[in-house]
């Protein structure tokens, strides 16, 4: 079996119902309205290390202190109940910062205005603004700036929900073409990558990112990263 074969057997077996109730997209599956999707999903996706059961189970748990309503909290809350929640080395005023610069940015046109074609430009343009406010140092960890070599997994995990459309990716983005995103590259991916000949670079960084996306199109131009559920699966 070919690599591109192996790699689509994989993508139809994950792309269902199933893999959705196993993984943290299940969190902003839960609502409808555009911009809860958009929250949930984008406050999920910082969450997104570490234990799969953990990130949805601290997940759940903002969203219950939200009331189920994450447009609605976002913009007219305190966010004082938001003391306490933490997530592995994530602190709630690290939380607390990320809800604040999120009101600004629904304050100021929503988050698929600061994200075109050019998405390594967004990338860093949009951590930029993100990060604009004054902050505890250690909240950048968190959300990782692509323009010093990071691999910037969890904003391409949240890019990767909104934009590409199939029974697991939301494709509320219609504006922005599904060939641009760039894989969200974490150990688990990389170490796929490796093993099928994707990526040849030990580190796990923008560099490699690039590689493992630009490999990815040669097989699939217009969807390259719909293989993100098959290296991910795979390595699992």
């Amino acid at each position: 079996m070919n690599l591109k074969n192996i790699l689509e057997e994989s993508y139809n077996q994950n792309n269902n119902i199933d893999f959705i109730l196993k993984d943290p997209i299940q969190i902003p599956h839960k609502f409808s309205k555009k911009e809860d999707i958009e929250i949930s999903a984008f406050l999920t996706s910082i969450l997104a290390f570490g234990r799969r059961d953990i990130i949805i189970k601290k997940s759940n748990e903002f969203i219950k202190r939200m009331n189920y309503e994450p447009f609605k909290y976002l913009i007219n809350n305190d966010y004082s109940n938001m003391k306490g929640f933490v997530h592995r080395t994530i602190k709630d005023e690290d939380f607390i910062y990320y809800l604040k610069s999120l009101r600004y940015i629904y304050n100021n046109g929503g988050l698929e205005s600061y994200f075109s074609n050019n998405i390594e430009t967004s990338l860093i343009n949009f951590w930029k603004l993100f990060f604009s406010s004054e902050h505890e140092k250690r909240a950048e960890r968190h959300i990782s700036n692509i323009e010093n070599g990071s691999a910037g997994k969890r904003l391409n995990l949240f890019l990767r929900w909104m934009i590409r459309k199939d029974n697991v990716d939301f494709g509320l983005w219609k504006n922005i073409d599904k060939s641009n995103l760039y894989i969200p590259l974490d150990v688990h991916v990389g170490n796929t990558a490796r093993k099928l000949g994707l990526l040849n670079r030990k580190q796990n960084d923008w560099k490699s990112v690039i590689e493992i996306s630009n490999r990815l199109k040669d097989l699939e131009p217009n969807d390259p990263i719909k293989y993100d559920l098959s290296l991910f699966s795979l390595d699992i």
